[in-house]
């Protein structure tokens, strides 16, 4: 089973991204990985949270819409190069990577990086096979 992220359109104006995350605090949904990507008039905010379902709910309930959608996570080795060859192999086998963000699950502990592709199921098993963690729960 895929990880699920939100993705949410934001105006960029001063507060929002602060209102956003009182929400989940109030709510006591902890953020796992979060990433907000800029325009002019809006930012892009996808998150990983530990109750996507009702994340969703919480954020229509407060006029926030946002979409669910499956990306996966992998924990590559603390080497160089590690990244490359996960790239390499998702190329080699015609898998696209539409979006790449990471996020540190502890101090001093692993770095994980959620990616995005259309073809999760195929993505894993290929990573899997080849020895690279993939990451079923976040």
């Amino acid at each position: 089973m895929a990880i699920q992220q939100l993705s949410v359109l934001i105006p960029n104006r001063h507060g929002t991204l602060a209102n956003l995350t009182d929400i989940f605090y109030r709510e006591k949904i902890d953020i796992r990985a979060i990433s907000v990507y800029d325009t002019t008039e809006y930012g892009i905010l996808r998150t990983v949270v530990d109750d996507p379902e009702r994340a969703v709910e919480v954020l229509k309930r407060n006029g926030i819409v946002a979409m669910l959608s499956d990306i996966m996570a992998v924990n590559p080795e603390d080497r160089r190069g590690s990244l490359n060859e996960i790239f390499g192999i998702l190329a080699e086998a015609g898998v696209n990577v539409d979006y790449v963000y990471s996020f540190v699950v502890e101090k001093g502990g692993a770095q994980y990086f959620v990616i995005k592709v259309e073809e999760i199921s195929r993505a894993e098993s290929l990573l899997s096979e080849k020895g690279i963690e993939v990451i079923k729960k976040l």
